[in-house]
């Protein structure tokens, strides 16, 4: 950063500079937690030379406490080893098996994902969207810009259930449906994907999601195909279609880095986890919501009767039992 011309690649510029403030900041939160332990240590000898560390028990007690957790919070980092859990990430809902409640469902997920990163920080952006004809999506593509976005949000990846009286049915029979996760890291240089123009099929339309001035009433969509291995990847709700093409064109990359590697013979699981079918049989976790509340991870068995606070967006500890699981394999 420090080179005169860092600023001529305005990009990469923004890169870097992001990379920075992320490490400062992170770097930051670990020193303040030195500090403040280091604070309650000289405390605790102060008040022991001077016979009144009993009385004082309760306040270095209640110091010490609050630092654990700051520190169980902070652990997470450490179990952010593979290498690309710091990257951005991209994510997709997609309704399964359950007809008009497996879209409801797969809209609950996004809302779900949404609460989510509003709580670590994450910002999220719906990029593409398909509307159920009745209710709830039939697909979402969520772009997550974060520090370590990917490294919380991997584990998500696979075939969530969901149990509960539909509320779509007149005779208030309990259904089960199913909505597909898929999580990709968004890499902003790949060098070793190469992507010929002859080898891209782009379409043009008019979006039809959320977004802007003009957003609606140009064709600013973007759809791209890779012609030899058949990947699409949609973007539309960006302002215009040089930035919906940009947006499709980095997905895209992730997805061919993802292919290429799979075909190469690394595990799927490392990147996207095992693809499976959003059916019966398949998933990864389930939501309980009738005849007992209970949301259980079939992989790591955790599972917590709180569906509300779940639902809400606090996964946080479906992801720590998942990381945990993983780094121990």
């Amino acid at each position: 950063m420090s080179k005169p011309d860092f600023w001529s690649d305005s990009e990469t510029a923004k890169v870097v500079s992001k990379q920075y403030d992320d490490l400062k900041k992170e770097a930051g939160i670990w020193q303040k937690l030195t500090d403040n332990l280091a604070e309650i240590l000289e405390l605790s000898k102060i008040f022991d030379s001077s016979g009144e560390l009993e009385a004082h028990q309760f306040e270095l007690t209640a110091k010490l406490q609050q630092l654990q957790a700051e520190y169980d919070r902070l652990e997470f980092a450490v179990l952010f080893s593979d290498k690309y859990d710091k990257e951005n990430a991209v994510l997709s809902v997609h309704a399964g098996t359950g007809g008009v409640d497996a879209m409801d469902w797969a809209q609950m997920l996004v809302r779900m994902y949404l609460r989510f990163c509003e709580r670590h920080g994450f910002e999220a952006k719906i990029i593409d969207e398909t509307a159920g004809g009745e209710a709830g999506i039939k697909s979402a593509t969520i772009e997550v810009t974060g520090r370590y976005a990917y490294g919380w949000l991997k584990s998500e990846g696979g075939v969530h259930r969901l149990v509960r009286i539909s509320p779509f049915d007149a005779e208030k029979m309990r259904h089960t449906s199913f909505a597909l996760v898929e999580v990709l890291p968004e890499l902003e240089e790949i060098e070793s994907v190469e992507i010929k123009d002859e080898d891209i099929k782009v379409d043009v339309f008019r979006a039809g999601g959320h977004g802007g001035q003009s957003v609606n009433t140009t064709d600013s969509a973007v759809r791209l195909t890779h012609l030899p291995t058949g990947i699409t990847v949609k973007c539309q709700n960006e302002r215009s279609q040089l930035q919906n093409k940009n947006k499709a064109l980095k997905i895209l990359k992730s997805k061919l880095l993802q292919y290429y590697q799979e075909a190469a013979g690394e595990k799927k699981e490392k990147i996207k986890g095992e693809y499976r079918q959003a059916q019966w049989g398949n998933q990864a976790r389930s939501y309980v919501l009738q005849p007992y509340r209970l949301v259980k991870d079939h992989r790591t068995d955790y599972e917590t009767a709180d569906t509300d606070r779940v639902l809400g967006g606090e996964i946080d500890d479906f992801v720590g039992a998942y990381l945990k699981q993983q780094a121990g394999k």
